[in-house]
């Protein structure tokens, strides 16, 4: 039987990921702050209403860079070196029959005054500025927090930690929050997994920010940050 529904983006998110490169490959990774905001016909303060009784909310959303008009069973996750294929129901691979993806953020608060209030701040989102929203639903621990699930072939990269180094002078460029969540970000090491090349360097926009960097074994070195402004 074929069914099809078109839906619509309830909101977008705008946030300091300005490129692909170098946004978390899963949500919470990095405590990255961000605003949802809803599209006019959907900003009700009814609609909130609530929502600062949960902590944490599933964000339903489109993978609006990576969308194609055709799909692959199988997939290449780049932590396993990107040489591997896996199944892409295995995977989180934005590269799905829908391109449809999910993420779990923390709601930091509800902006109900602003000019396009109501607005959420969220923080651990893993979207790119501008992705459309369609849906945003409340974590309830009681049935969505399984300690006891296996985590399949990404057991063997989940604490995976680059130590970052980050010169006096170029951390002096930057606020104290940026320095921060720059360096949640980096840690994730954004390269793809089969490029190990030590004398090669990586660039990264992050908000206003250039970023370049250099990695070697377990460590990555900040060479540069420039404003793009």
């Amino acid at each position: 039987m074929e069914f099809e529904h078109t839906i619509r983006p309830i909101a977008y998110i705008q946030n300091d990921f300005k490129e692909k490169f170098g946004i978390p490959r899963q949500s919470g990774l990095a405590d990255t702050t961000a605003k949802i905001v809803f599209e006019p016909e959907y900003r009700s303060r009814e609609a909130v209403r609530g929502m600062e009784m949960y902590s944490h909310f599933w964000l339903l959303w489109q993978f609006s860079e990576s969308v194609r008009g055709s799909w692959s069973p199988t997939v290449r996750p780049p932590r396993l070196g990107g040489n591997i294929r896996m199944g892409v129901f295995a995977t989180r691979s934005p590269f799905r029959p829908n391109s449809i993806g999910l993420s779990c953020v923390r709601l930091d608060h509800i902006d109900l005054d602003g000019e396009d209030a109501p607005a959420l701040y969220v923080s651990g989102a893993d979207l790119m500025d501008g992705t459309p929203i369609y849906d945003v639903k409340p974590y309830l621990p009681y049935v969505d927090s399984h300690p006891e699930a296996l985590g399949g072939f990404t057991e063997s990269t989940k604490e995976y930690r680059l130590e970052v180094i980050v010169p006096e002078h170029l951390r002096a460029m930057i606020s104290e929050t940026t320095y921060r969540e720059l360096c949640e970000v980096l840690e994730q090491d954004p390269r793809p997994s089969y490029q190990k090349d030590p004398a090669r360097t990586y660039g990264m926009r992050y908000g206003k920010w250039e970023v370049k960097f250099r990695v070697e074994k377990n460590s990555l070195f900040v060479c540069e940050i420039r404003s793009t402004e």
